[in-house]
């Protein structure tokens, strides 16, 4: 009988966790940079003194990007050729998927708020603090995904 270290597809388990937690944490991560850049350069035409304001949404989407990318090193690290059973792999594959889900349901969230935010601050300059709230709420599910990734791949 093959005993649980013999096997090596637990291999591609581990190695799916580390590609999922980075993909999908810089799809969240770009989709938020880009709409969020669309409503910038929209509201930077009539308003440029907010543009260096309105970057806010930009930089908290490529936070997300980061959160991928440490789990992923964390994960592939924890990857040893020997005594890697298929509990590890599965743990791994799990810490992955929820950061990179996690970061991208972010992401998204991030965008669609980043773009009416800006575009809605160039109206009327008292939204900007209720735009940060929730763009804080946003961020707070990425980093909900990361502590859990964390938890997991130990």
């Amino acid at each position: 009988t093959m005993s649980d270290t013999d096997n090596d597809s637990a291999f591609f388990f581990g190695f799916i966790g580390v590609a999922c937690a980075l993909v999908f944490a810089n799809l969240g991560a770009s989709y938020g940079t880009a709409k969020s850049g669309v409503g910038i350069c929209s509201m930077g035409v009539l308003k440029p003194d907010l543009i260096m304001k309105s970057v806010i949404p930009v930089v908290m989407a490529g936070i997300l990007g980061i959160y991928g990318m440490i789990v992923s090193v964390i994960i592939f690290q924890k990857i040893k050729p020997t005594e890697y059973t298929y509990f590890n792999a599965y743990s791994h594959l799990s810490a992955g998927l929820c950061c990179g889900f996690s970061s991208l349901a972010a992401g998204l969230a991030i965008g669609v708020v980043g773009d009416a935010g800006v575009r809605a601050n160039a109206q009327q300059e008292r939204i900007f603090v209720g735009m940060i709230l929730i763009l804080i709420f946003a961020e707070a599910l990425g980093l909900y995904g990361l502590i859990v990734s964390l938890i997991l791949s130990q």
